[in-house]
């Protein structure tokens, strides 16, 4: 569904300055930009739709505009492995618009979210005006790669109190601050997310919650996860 709730001009000044943000584009002129913004497509997705799934055809890049989105593998019983989440001013899509070959991941709003979705060949003819764009998301996608492989070693090495605790220390350091006490304060996530996160199973993540709050590494706060600062020495 496309945007109603705003003018063509005031969608296009939006993303145009995201796209001055993302290293992606930073190789065009801001002529060029406003020229390629205006060949995005803006539409909003509702917390829990699917903006494409594994195996879909689609050839498309997307951007956030508002929102979230999460990329999720998922089996044939619904069990989910959470890959990555992307937020405001962030872009995915980019190896089927690359290769040309099917989705790798379903997408999911996280939350109520705005997109831009450029069509393949739109990008495609960018990429002719200016080939510095391929090698600048060609640098985006190995640093997604070596990302992922940080993944597959945590799942394929490490316990599910390592991981969890790997989760909770990256996200604090990224988006936490600390309290007076000098705990990382995160948004809170339930059991069930922790589990598509970690590739671990919904019991297993209750049981190292309990074992990490009697220890005093994470303690419940509301809506918030505190987590101790000397959680990393004890990982």
């Amino acid at each position: 569904m496309e945007l109603n709730s705003s003018s063509g001009k005031d969608k296009n000044a939006l993303i145009e300055r995201l796209l001055k943000e993302l290293p992606v584009f930073k190789s065009l002129s801001d002529n060029y930009l406003s020229r390629i913004a205006k060949d995005f497509i803006v539409f909003q997705v509702k917390k829990g739709e699917t903006v494409f799934y594994q195996s879909d055809s689609s050839t498309d890049l997307y951007i956030v505009l508002d929102g979230a989105v999460r990329a999720s593998l998922l089996n044939q019983e619904g069990q989910e492995l959470v890959l990555a989440t992307f937020d405001k001013g962030d872009f995915f899509g980019e190896m089927s618009l690359l290769d040309g070959k099917p989705r790798s991941a379903t997408m999911i709003a996280v939350e109520d979210s705005a997109l831009g979705m450029l069509k393949r060949e739109k990008f495609l003819t960018a990429v002719k005006n200016d080939p510095m764009i391929a090698i600048d998301l060609l640098s985006a996608v190995v640093q997604r790669l070596r990302m992922a492989d940080g993944m597959i070693e945590s799942l394929a090495f490490l316990d599910v109190s390592q991981r969890l605790m790997k989760l909770l220390l990256q996200t604090a350091k990224a988006e936490g601050g600390k309290d007076k006490s000098g705990f990382f304060r995160i948004k809170k996530l339930t059991h069930k997310e922790l589990a598509a996160r970690t590739g671990a199973s919904r019991e297993a993540i209750s049981k190292v919650i309990k074992v990490l709050a009697f220890r005093d590494v994470v303690r419940e706060d509301g809506d918030y996860f505190l987590i101790s600062p000397d959680a990393e020495t004890g990982m």
